[in-house]
């Protein structure tokens, strides 16, 4: 069938009821990890496909209760303290079938901590008073998550299902089937929850992995073609999913992909299993084909869906290619043998999932290797992918209006038919294969040569600068610490052109996607075989990372430089980006934390370009003539500034800066281009700027409270985090737990060009909450935070300086982390390369009265607050149409348009009411800033 959408096993033990457990050891063959950090993961094998069919979502309830305190340990937030306080986290996340809960924090406090964890699980509180606050934490992730078009696809496709089948469960639950419906059907929740956890928490259940030293909402076309096969979990070795989708993704020549984008009918494609519980669990698997559209693939969805099936058919005539299968188990082994090391928390997560999966000896490499080569396992998989069998569904905006059916939880509005008969005729009889269609070639990226290379200088604890020029420098650092076979190579290309104006912005952001365009198909194969490239359109600058094998990294860098030098944009190729450009604008600005950002920062950095400047600059058309033109300004005076990192000598280093200046032959700048922005000075009185969310009909609202403090030194940027560090478990407790505002709530250090500040942030719902009410209950927790460190003793002070200092000694868990942290030096142009050094020694001279005064000093009334409020759509604003529900059930009949999209291009200012005493109301920003001091540019050095 063809659905038409508006866009938006039973547990392996080993026979006894223990609970299975694998420890690493940092010691052992497995990748290394950071000294100090530990960390722990359970899964349980439940999860929602065991929800009881009148109270959907209690598994997922079960998994936030379970930590509301134990019976040892009662305090309901009193793990999360204890985490804060060592530099730990925590996290927990339930599936179809399996509910994993993990925790990492220092090593010293790990037995302490795994012994408060375990008692969730032995004896947790779930106390009566605890349901109704925490059924509203459940229920705004629901509202939060209802927006987005991946779960929307999920539960339509799951409303499809036959009747019965667990995969139409609702396995979120909300307000309504886990505290009204009950309270009419007069079900007790809480003796049903304790049942719950009685019957499935059981140890023969769990499996534990330790490590110590112990419509569419969004405005896009896309179609996904599904097919929902038997399971296939027991054929890991073969990972026949894994080989199809391989080729059913390909971008290089041949490819599906390849002669879409020659057609301009899509940009994007991505096939196969994400091995969710969704997706894969013991009653079926999922194989899909999701193809990002563009407005002209949209009007030729049946030749789109056609060619993939042409493709399918290749595949089941020309059947398994053993050359193609050891390609990816080379390249998929390379990776596991030389894999960079991940955070320990991630590690345990995923090894406590496999431990349920896979049999002991495949614990470690279950779900990473191709293990052997059955050609009779794949071509069961691929006769499967027929399209007799195939689930079409064509997400659209163009829908809107069109679509009278609706699931249930989700409200996601559809329509279903029969796929036309002249098309079903052509792909059920003897469908001819397509010329253009071809297996990929033999991938000559796939690095073979893994020695390390010798040191050809000293080697530093730090980058250093080895180039300099007035056209561009390089730094680097031989990497000599975790001598793997790797490296990392970084550009930034700084230009006077792109603030030029909002037009230039939204020009440079079309060059960086058509420049990805067309290297897309060359760069594939380097892709595939680790070479990983990303093309980022900064703010002052063009931004190319490249990593992966040193071997064949210089020729993947090579690439994109050519293509910069050569670079050219079709008037087609032009119109598709344009038109992608303007849809990927319109959702940045529908998403309440996107606009609440952009909103902030329009108000504090001078001659910043809004989203909704660019949006107007975009919509107002551009020309393929301009982006030309654009192209040869921003090449003609560049200043190149590069980091490598890894298994290059410093010899080999150079080059990649030579190639850049040698290839793109750009003039030094005439003027130096400050690599960020100056900021307003606020003024010492509180400000509100409310602007009405720009998605109609969704009730998510978003309410940041920014105090800004200045220019500050490093010693100042320490004493922040420190605070913001003491802040968190308050204002988790205050703010969610206890007046269930919203599921995300969190206090954030701000660096914004230079200048400090602390914010809180807050994610509610205009059903329940006015964000006027939410502003004062920040301030009431505000407040007695304050109260809360005036009685901060010396001791409490203490370790929680010691957890900061900790957490700033931990040693980078792979490269990256240090590539990231010298990259965010080079990019700024700080330099401050032992910046945590400077932090550490800061922090062991900060006193308790320091921290107390820094906090109440910008707390009083002269304090220079800022609150940005984004205010969704729901009846506790007032709103006529009241929350996004009662918007959707609105006549079928009516041009819905207006309604679900609204007007993006410019932004409803509201008032303040009298309810918030004192503050005054943004109603125009230009107006707001304009007569207001700059700070200086201003760098954190010292």
């Amino acid at each position: 069938c063809l659905v038409f959408l508006p866009s938006c096993q039973p547990v392996a033990t080993d026979g006894c009821s223990t609970l299975s457990m694998i420890i690493a050891m940092p010691d052992s063959d497995m990748p290394r990890y950071p000294v100090f950090q530990s960390a722990a993961a359970l899964c349980v094998g439940v999860g929602s496909f065991s929800d009881p069919s009148d109270l959907p979502g209690l598994a997922h309830f079960l998994e936030h209760m379970v930590f509301m305190g134990s019976e040892k340990y009662p305090s309901e937030n009193g793990f999360d303290a204890f985490l804060k306080k060592h530099g730990g986290s925590d996290n927990a996340s339930t599936d179809c079938e399996r509910t994993i809960f993990q925790f990492d924090i220092q090593r010293k406090n790990f037995k302490e901590a795994l012994d408060r964890w375990a008692q969730f699980f032995i004896c947790p509180l779930m106390i009566r008073d605890a349901i109704d606050r925490e059924v509203e934490a459940v229920d705004s992730e629901y509202q939060l998550a209802k927006p987005s078009d991946s779960h929307r696809k999920e539960m339509l496709f799951g409303s499809l299902a036959k009747p019965g089948h667990p995969m139409g469960k609702f396995c979120w639950g909300n307000a309504e089937t886990l505290k009204q419906e009950p309270k009419r059907m007069k079900i007790n929740v809480y003796k049903r929850l304790r049942a719950f956890w009685k019957k499935y928490y059981s140890a023969h259940y769990m499996t534990l992995a330790v490590q110590s030293k112990v419509v569419p909402v969004g405005k896009v076309h896309a179609l996904n073609i599904t097919w929902a096969l038997p399971p296939q979990e027991k054929y890991y070795r073969v990972k026949p999913l894994h080989y199809i989708s391989w080729l059913i993704g390909h971008e290089g020549t041949g490819s599906i992909l390849s002669v879409l984008r020659k057609k301009c009918w899509a940009v994007a494609l991505f096939g196969g299993n994400s091995e969710t519980g969704f997706d894969q669990n013991t009653t079926y698997s999922i194989f899909s084909i999701s193809i990002t559209l563009t407005d002209e693939g949209f009007q030729n969805f049946y030749k789109v869906t056609h060619l993939v099936f042409q493709y399918l058919k290749m595949l089941q005539t020309l059947g398994p290619q053993q050359r193609i299968y050891e390609e990816i188990q080379r390249i998929e082994a390379n990776e596991f043998h030389y894999q960079e090391q991940i955070d320990p928390i991630e590690y345990v997560e995923d090894i406590c999932e496999n431990m349920q999966l896979f049999p002991k000896e495949d614990f470690l490499t279950g779900d990473q290797l191709m293990f052997e080569f059955n050609p009779e396992v794949i071509s069961a998989a691929l006769s499967l992918l027929t399209p007799e069998k195939a689930n079409l569904m064509l997400l659209s905006p163009e829908h809107e209006g069109q679509c009278p059916l609706r699931e249930k939880w989700f409200g996601t509005q559809y329509s279903m038919e029969d796929i036309q008969q002249e098309w079903m005729e052509q792909w059920t009889g003897n469908l001819e294969l397509n010329a253009d269609l071809h297996l990929p070639a033999e991938n000559k990226f796939i690095a073979t040569d893994f020695t390390l290379k010798p040191s050809d200088c000293p080697d530093t604890e730090f980058p250093v600068r080895i180039a300099d020029s007035d056209r561009g420098c390089l730094w680097y650092k031989k990497d000599n610490k975790f001598k793997i076979p790797r490296a990392y190579v970084r550009f930034h290309l700084i230009s006077p052109v792109i603030q030029q104006s909002a037009k230039n912005v939204v020009l440079f952001d079309l060059l960086v996607n058509i420049l990805g365009h067309n290297l897309a198909e060359p760069a594939y194969e380097a892709e595939v075989a680790q070479l990983e490239y990303k093309l980022v359109a900064g703010e002052h600058g063009l931004v190319i990372k490249v990593k992966g094998f040193n071997h064949k990294l210089p020729l993947m860098f090579h690439l994109i430089i050519d293509h910069l030098a050569d670079f050219s944009a079709s008037p087609d190729v032009f119109s598709m980006f344009a038109e992608q450009l303007k849809k990927t604008y319109f959702n940045i600005l529908i998403k309440p934390e996107k606009l609440s950002k952009d909103v902030r920062l329009l108000i504090l950095e001078h001659s910043r370009w809004s989203m909704v400047d660019k949006y107007q600059a975009l919509t107002a058309g551009l020309t393929t003539e301009e982006l030309t033109e654009f192209s040869r300004s921003f090449r003609a005076e560049l200043f190149a500034e590069g980091l490598v990192q890894g298994n290059f000598s410093s010899a080999e280093s150079v080059q990649f800066l030579q190639y850049v200046t040698d290839k793109l032959q750009f003039s030094k700048l005439t003027a130096e281009v400050p690599v960020m922005f100056r900021v307003v000075e606020l003024p010492q009185k509180h400000h509100i700027c409310k602007v009405k969310s720009l998605n109609k009909g969704d009730a998510n609202s978003e309410v940041t409270v920014y105090y800004q403090s200045g220019p500050k030194a490093l010693r100042e940027h320490t004493l922040m985090e420190l605070l913001v560090m003491h802040m968190e478990e308050p204002c988790f407790d205050f703010l969610r737990t206890k007046e269930t505002l919203g599921y995300h709530v969190y206090p954030t250090c701000r660096n914004t060009s230079g200048v400090l500040g602390f914010s809180v942030t807050v994610e509610t719902q205009a059903t329940k909450f006015n964000t006027e009410l939410v502003e004062l209950k920040i301030e009431e927790f505000l407040a007695s935070f304050g109260e809360k460190l005036n009685a901060l003793t010396e001791e409490a002070f203490n370790t929680q300086v010691t957890a900061l200092v900790k957490l700033k000694e931990c040693e980078d868990t792979h490269l990256g982390e240090e590539v990231d942290r010298n990259w965010a030096e080079v990019v700024t142009q700080q330099y401050v390369f032992d910046r945590l050094n400077r932090e550490i020694e800061a922090l062991k001279q900060m006193t308790r009265d320091e921290l107390v005064s820094w906090f109440k000093e910008h707390r009083g009334q002269s304090s220079r607050k800022l609150s940005v409020h984004v205010v969704g759509f729901g009846a506790e604003e007032n709103d006529e149409e009241g929350s996004g529900e009662k918007q959707e059930e609105k006549g079928k009949d009516e041009d819905l348009r207006s309604s679900a999209y609204g007007e993006v291009s410019k932004l409803t200012f509201l008032p303040a009411s009298p309810k918030v005493e004192g503050a005054i109301a943004i109603m125009d920003i230009p107006a707001f800033t304009e007569g207001l001091p700059l700070f200086p540019y201003h760098k954190i050095l010292k």
